[in-house]
């Protein structure tokens, strides 16, 4: 009900845009809610899945890695296609991928298929995340207007993390299909709606001149840097093995930004890192992926390992983290309009780093006496999650719009297999494990106020007053999209 209110609040902000268009932001929120709820959805149902389909412990944690893996590899080559082909089209495209995948998931009677259907839900991920944070900073100019359609995309990601660790308890007590079958209709609706909420894109663009040899050596550099991260992490992992990937991962990225620098066309325009609002958001979101990113996942050990609640017990438990970060994302779209992308940012910062030390105070204790750290930590979460997308997308000509978003998701997504590695690492280390690791946390969402110093001020965003006009491009409209006031060219 909280994070109902809260969207029904910012989407009450654009009222004064066509009904059409406040149609089409919730379609968007609905696509970011189904993006975070398959990161959370099966953790508690995964000793179901390992039992019933005959995993091994070593398998199982792929249920999760696989999905992690293939969204943060692709993000970029499909940041590139939302921009080149359309966003409506990789929008669409990404949510056939999850609705196939989601009934081949339901429908797995193995170890393999179920894993491959995981891996095509995380291509899914990997189309709808950087079109839909395209199509809102593409479609609302800065100001009032983006900084609300900001915070309903936000907020239902957001919402979509917390929501699945309470709808794969409820789900896991009937049986663990339901964790996938719950994604179908989701998929349907949002697959039928698009054509009617979102203008048709123009024709591709120099079909001819697509950056081949950056999309291959990016995302393959992408995806072993995920994978050697993530099998970093696990306590038999295979040291050389491991080495192996870091060296190739290397190789390929050094290839990857030879083909960018030289290519006319290239997958990820490296005039895009002159922007140094862009530079700092990328840098701060990765630290926050390390960090407070990570808070969740500690949580939903502590709630079932800890203190040893049950599946359905731990997901109504994460209804506190829910609401708080709903609120942080509502109050930081308040804030932002009113002192700035800075402010908000370093006051979510201090405020999860101040949470998460209180957790680490209260590990000993009972649910109630963490509830003050989990609010304050789920509060900040909220504050930065919005605010360092809009720092990373501000100035950002809309035709670049897709890859900026990619970027800065495939920045998240690295950040936060990066922070799973080590508290992983940390939580196998020995004695007082959460408390170290919460500990780890905290610190880093300190460091994390660095590069807040990058991030443009207020008067560089090229705000927009409340009655400005809705760019018409991409929600019940035609035509190319108009660059937003204060848009800085590539050069």
């Amino acid at each position: 009900m909280i994070v109902t209110s809260c969207l029904l609040s910012s989407l009450g902000g654009l009222m004064q845009s066509s009904s059409r268009a406040r149609a089409g932001m919730g379609l968007l929120g609905l696509s970011s809610l189904i993006t975070g709820l398959d990161f959370t959805i099966v953790y508690v149902a995964l000793p179901d899945i390992q039992r019933e389909l005959t995993f091994t412990d070593r398998q199982v944690q792929w249920v999760v890695s696989a999905y992690a893996l293939v969204f943060g590899g692709f993000l970029l080559l499909f940041g590139r296609l939302s921009d080149l082909l359309g966003r409506r089209r990789v929008f669409q495209l990404g949510m056939a991928l999850f609705l196939v995948a989601s009934l081949a998931g339901a429908a797995a009677t193995g170890p393999a298929v179920l894993l491959a259907a995981r891996g095509v839900q995380g291509l899914g991920a990997a189309a709808l995340f950087p079109s839909t944070l395209a199509l809102v900073t593409s479609t609302f100019p800065q100001g009032h207007r983006r900084s609300r359609a900001m915070t309903i995309w936000a907020a239902s990601g957001a919402s979509g993390l917390s929501l699945g660790a309470l709808l794969g308890g409820v789900l896991a007590e009937i049986s663990w299909r339901g964790v996938f079958l719950v994604n179908v209709p989701l998929a349907a609706i949002a697959l039928a709606g698009a054509p009617a909420l979102f203008s048709r894109d123009t024709a591709p663009t120099r079909r001819g001149g697509f950056d081949v040899m950056g999309a291959c050596t990016g995302t393959a550099a992408a995806v072993l840097l995920v994978l050697s991260i993530t099998e970093a992490s696990e306590p038999d992992a295979s040291w050389a093995w491991v080495l192996a990937c870091t060296a190739i991962t290397l190789a390929l990225a050094l290839l990857f930004f030879r083909a960018e620098a030289t290519n006319s066309n290239p997958l990820l325009p490296l005039a895009l890192f002159s922007h140094r609002s862009l530079r700092g958001a990328l840098l701060l979101i990765t630290l926050y992926g390390i960090s407070l990113q990570s808070v969740p996942y500690v949580l939903t050990i502590h709630l079932r390992d800890g203190l040893g609640m049950t599946a359905l017990e731990a997901g109504l438990a994460f209804l506190l983290p829910t609401g708080a970060i709903a609120a942080g994302n509502i109050t930081g779209e308040r804030l932002m309009l009113r002192f700035g992308i800075r402010v908000v940012l370093v006051t979510g910062l201090v405020t999860g780093a101040a949470g998460t030390g209180l957790m680490a105070a209260a590990i000993d204790a009972r649910y109630p006496a963490l509830a003050p750290g989990i609010l304050l930590a789920g509060l900040g979460m909220g504050l930065v999650f919005p605010a360092m997308f809009a720092a990373a997308t501000t100035g950002i000509p809309p035709a670049h719009a897709g890859i900026a978003s990619a970027t800065a998701s495939t920045a998240l997504q690295i950040g936060t297999a990066v922070g799973l590695a080590i508290i992983t690492w940390i939580l196998h280390a020995g004695d007082q494990n959460l408390v170290a690791a919460l500990a780890a946390i905290s610190g880093i969402a300190v460091a994390a106020i660095l590069p807040v110093i990058l991030v443009s001020h207020p008067t560089q965003t090229g705000g927009t007053p409340d009655d400005a006009p809705v760019q018409s491009s991409s929600l019940a409209g035609d035509g190319d999209p108009m660059p937003a006031r204060g848009s800085a060219p590539l050069n």
